[in-house]
């Protein structure tokens, strides 16, 4: 098999023209893969681009090769691609996240060939997602291969990567058994006999097992192999990521035809829903970050570069685990968790709201396919994440089924790992949902959109309390930080660093003190680009990051986490962009994994702690006017000194630049008592064949009577951007079980009494 990159010497252009199909792009920006067509607009807040886009390229072929047999890779193409040869469909995928292949042959000439691929990034209604907080960019934006095989091969069209997969598991003490199975394919009509060569090497290329099998193919033949591996060196985490390479050779006629080398680790990994997680039965808590796909200024059209840059700050924080949300990513990404010793939870985009168009969830099927088959092989991965908040607009049984699907599907295609979930907070802990997976998330952020920072223990402990025998973990928490904002008082939604400081402080002592919890994801990593939102003083992205989105900037949040996690000694002062100071008295916070600090302001000695909580408080220091300077020194056991310093200035007036300005919030009725008669409302028992408050917003649009009294009490809100996606899934009801709305339960008497008159025709 021979693999060449395909990525220079394209055409780009979003002049929407069938022409372009058959014939070439006349006027295009010449661009190099991989690309996205909405690297500026997806992170700008102003208006984002979608619709359909052209790619296109020549591609010569000789004609010795067309007696090969050729497939064009494309590692992403986002939402959704068309793939034509000279003005021929040849292939296309509404798996957006997902790597897709086609088969060329039939559509190839030799000479000159025409590659048109046609990338839509715009709303499909049976396309996940339907609706997300992150940007939908569009483009082809991981890296295209050619791929030329001879006839006999490894299956190349079974929605894999490899056409193989291995199964490890442990069969008793230090013994694993390795199962491997796959597919051979003959392209020629005639049955062809091979020899299949399978071999598994330590660091050391040391071989633990070689093997060869012989087959013989007519059209196609699958192939398992098991075999027990003896006292192998573990997979250990971030302690020690020990791979094994794995090679399988395909030999037709005494000739190598097809080869594959395969990365894999062995380990075991036990989740407990009362002790937590154990690696190779070594207890440990998940210390989680997630991650998007993007970057400033470059979408998420990420080369290998900026994946080892997001891997290296990711080992710098001292994580274990990452949440690679909300849908399959790179592959290479997989590869760089498995070498680091990152664990992995990977999910497919079945998020927020469900089709209502495709009542078999076709699409949520194929991509969770797609995630599975593509990366089984990679060891860092312990859990499949078949939903996430997918109860936002609406919970009923119809999504249940949905969930229950989807968990049966991940299950059957791979029983070795977990399948897992990530709820919104107000699923509560009796719902039939958590128990349709092995373990449970919850996306929790108490302290930022409802209630106190505290409250995220009370809520962990009654769900412990309520389902003993699930496990359970927080899949996301956070608060949106702007690194530019300050506060000597920091408040929900002041965006502030001060504010995100304390929030996860608070949460990682909520996990720590509970041996039951799992562990938790930080939401996020890295600011990412939202087009719906503008806050916190910037547009076009969600700031909840312990990392700006340029990866320029880490927010104190970030040292906290480390000195947490990381066992690389440091000692960091927060507040450095705090610099001008109002007050003569300030508390200074000093971050670090090391016990005993010492403070200097001015360069004299102030005072020390030696405490081993990561983040230590100094008091009411005094500054003087104008210009301080702060210095701080720890030590280690072993007596090397660690410091830090910043500039603090005492000024007299307060840094207006520090406080955000809050727009006045709009509301949709601030006292339904005030605007209707809510006085002696009798409950209306609902009658069949009528409308009523459980009919679905896009139901009750269909008449014209319905429609206008629901926008009597409800306005224009279902014409919003945001609402419109799903109204055929929201009710009346639903929306009563949304704090924002803050409907009292008098309203929904009183407009059943307007509506349930109304005949459904």
């Amino acid at each position: 098999m021979k693999v060449i990159d395909l990525n220079d010497k394209w055409l780009f252009t979003k002049e929407n023209s069938t022409n372009y199909i058959g014939k070439e792009i006349d006027k295009g920006d010449n661009i190099t893969l991989p690309h996205c067509f909405n690297a500026i607009d997806g992170q700008s807040g102003e208006g984002m681009f979608k619709g359909e886009c052209f790619y296109q390229r020549k591609l010569n072929i000789a004609d010795a090769e067309l007696n090969k047999f050729i497939f064009l890779e494309i590692g992403a193409a986002s939402l959704v691609s068309r793939v034509y040869v000279n003005g021929q469909l040849a292939g296309s995928s509404k798996c957006g996240f997902s790597m897709f292949r086609v088969f060329l042959n039939p559509f190839l000439k030799c000479g000159e060939n025409l590659i048109s691929i046609i990338v839509d990034n715009s709303r499909h209604d049976d396309v996940y997602p339907l609706m997300a907080d992150f940007s939908f960019y569009g483009g082809i934006y991981r890296e295209v291969k050619l791929i030329t095989t001879d006839a006999l091969h490894f299956d190349l069209m079974d929605n894999s990567r490899d056409g193989i997969y291995l199964t490890q598991k442990s069969i008793g003490e230090d013994k694993f058994e390795l199962k491997i199975n796959g597919r051979i394919i003959n392209e020629f009509n005639e049955a062809k006999a091979g020899k299949i060569e399978f071999k598994l090497l330590d660091k050391e290329d040391k071989i633990v097992f070689n093997k060869t099998i012989d087959i013989e193919v007519l059209k196609e033949a699958e192939f398992e192999l098991v075999e027990e591996i003896n006292t192998p060196k573990l997979w250990q985490g971030i302690e020690n990521p020990y791979l094994h390479k794995f090679e399988a050779q395909l030999y037709c006629e005494g000739v190598q035809c097809d080869k594959r080398s395969i990365d894999i680790g062995f380990r075991t990994i036990e989740i407990t829903p009362d002790k937590g997680v154990f690696l190779n039965g070594k207890a440990i808590k998940f210390n989680g970050v997630s991650r998007h796909q993007d970057f400033a200024g470059i979408g998420n059209a990420l080369t290998k570069e900026y994946m080892d840059l997001d891997m290296s700050i990711i080992k710098e924080i001292g994580a274990n685990t990452v949440r690679l949300a909300h849908y399959q990513h790179n592959d290479y990404f997989y590869s760089l968790c498995d070498r680091e010793g990152i664990l992995l939870w990977a999910e497919i985009p079945f998020i927020s709201i469900p089709t209502t168009s495709d009542k078999e969830n076709k699409n949520a099927k194929e991509q969770l396919e797609r995630l599975i088959k593509q990366a089984y092989n990679h060891s860092s991965i312990y859990c499949w994440g078949v939903q996430n908040e997918i109860t936002i607009a609406i919970e009923n049984e119809q999504i249940y089924e949905m969930v229950k699907e989807l968990s049966a599907m991940a299950k059957k295609l791979d029983s070795s790992r977990f399948i897992a979930q990530a709820n919104i907070h107000s699923v509560v802990n009796e719902s039939p949902l958590n128990e349709l997976t092995d373990f449970v998330g919850y996306n929790l952020y108490y302290g930022w959109y409802y209630k106190e920072m505290q409250e995220l223990a009370t809520r962990l402990d009654e769900f412990h309390k309520s389902r003993p025998n699930t496990p359970v973990m927080v899949t996301e928490y956070g608060v949106d930080t702007n690194p530019r904002l300050h506060s000597y008082n920091p408040t929900v939604k002041d965006y502030t660093e001060e504010y995100q400081l304390l929030f996860q402080n608070n949460a990682l002592k909520t996990f720590n003190k509970r041996e039951f919890v799992l562990g938790g994801y930080i939401w996020a990593m890295f600011d990412f680009g939202s087009e719906i939102r503008n806050e916190g003083g910037e547009k076009g992205r969600n700031q909840k990051g312990l990392v700006t989105i340029d990866r320029k900037l880490k927010k104190d949040s970030f040292y906290l986490c480390k000195a947490y996690w990381s066992k690389e000694n440091f000692v960091k002062l927060a507040g450095s962009r705090f610099v001008n100071r109002h007050e003569e008295l300030n508390d200074i916070i000093v971050i670090s994994n090391l016990d005993y600090v010492k403070l200097y302001v001015n360069g004299e000695f102030v005072s020390e702690i030696n405490s081993n909580e990561p983040m230590k408080k100094f008091e009411a220091v005094k500054l003087v006017l104008g210009e301080n300077k702060i210095k701080v020194e720890s030590f280690d056991k072993a007596g090397n000194t660690y410091s830090d310093e910043m500039i603090l200035k005492h000024v007299k007036e307060v840094d207006q630049s520090y406080i955000l300005e809050k727009p006045q919030e709009k509301t949709h009725v601030t006292n339904w008592f005030q605007k209707f008669d809510l006085t002696n409302v009798q409950e209306v028992a609902v009658k069949e064949g009528y409308y009523s408050t459980f009919d679905t917003i896009e139901e009750l649009y269909k008449d014209e009577t319905a429609k206008a009294i629901f926008k009597k009490y409800f306005g224009d809100v279902a014409e919003s951007q945001q609402f419109q996606v799903m109204t055929g899934l929201m009710t009346i009801d639903s929306m009563s079980k949304r704090s924002r709305f803050n409907i009292p339960k008098e309203l929904l008497s009183v407009i059943n009494k307007e509506l349930n008159v109304i005949a459904k025709k």
